[in-house]
């Protein structure tokens, strides 16, 4: 992310760095499940933290689950987010995967968590190949990106409209509902998805689905009802495993 446009945008403090409560609470399920299988202590990192919300929602689903102990410490490369997340209490480190990379060892962590920020990246198998590195033998990725096939995208590919989650410049939005700029550099569907994480060297890979927090209100219980098809899901949550 070393664009200066991106820089400025992600340290523009009215830019939205976060995602939805559904969708965090949803992945942080997946991450207790994980971590129980683990039965032992956990390191966590929490990669594109934001503001903290998600990692807090994480942190404190792990707490009230039996059997589970976890550390987490998120990082995240704007440094405005970054001071937002410590406000929470929470434990937060600068870095991303640009230059040195990650601020970790290799083999250090048992779960990486990457909630709607793959979308944000130049180089995605850079991204990805980063993550392998830090997770310990057998680790776990919890991964979440919106869908580019999600049931309403559809729609409006037939309709000749831009699908949301795209976007075509990072200063302003162009044929596509909705009036603010996000910085999505690449999107995915389900089998993308799933051949990216393959190609990365990552295992047992599975996919669900979540709702997306700006469907209107009229339209959220067919977003939830989408849910169960995770090809049509609005927002893809997956799971991978590092070979042990």
């Amino acid at each position: 992310m070393s664009d200066p446009g991106l820089r400025r945008l992600y340290e523009d403090p009215s830019t939205t760095v976060r995602s939805g409560e559904e969708r965090a609470r949803r992945q942080a399920a997946m991450l207790v499940a994980a971590l129980r299988a683990a039965g032992r202590p956990a390191r966590v990192v929490d990669i594109g933290c934001g503001d903290g919300a998600s990692t807090d929602i994480a942190r404190s689903v792990c707490r009230a689950a039996p059997g589970v102990e976890a550390r987490i410490l998120g990082v995240d490369w704007s440094l405005q987010a970054a001071g937002r997340a410590r406000a929470l209490g929470l434990p937060v480190a600068c870095g991303g995967f640009d230059g040195p990379g990650l601020p970790l060892g290799d083999g250090s962590v048992d779960a990486v968590v990457m909630g709607e920020i793959i979308e944000h990246l130049v180089d995605t198998d850079a991204a990805l190949l980063e993550a392998r590195r830090v997770l310990a033998p057998g680790g776990t990725l919890l991964l979440s990106t919106p869908n580019l096939a999600a049931w309403y995208n559809r729609a409006l590919l037939v309709l000749g409209i831009q699908p949301l989650f795209t976007e075509v410049s990072i200063r302003g939005i162009h044929g596509r509902p909705g009036t603010e700029v996000v910085g999505h550099l690449h999107v995915f569907t389900r089998r993308a998805l799933v051949g990216l994480l393959a190609a990365c060297g990552f295992e047992d890979i599975a996919l669900s689905g979540a709702p997306y927090h700006d469907v209107p209100r009229l339209f959220r219980p067919l977003d939830r009802l989408a849910c169960a098809v995770p090809g049509l899901a609005s927002i893809l949550l997956a799971t991978a495993r590092k070979p042990g």
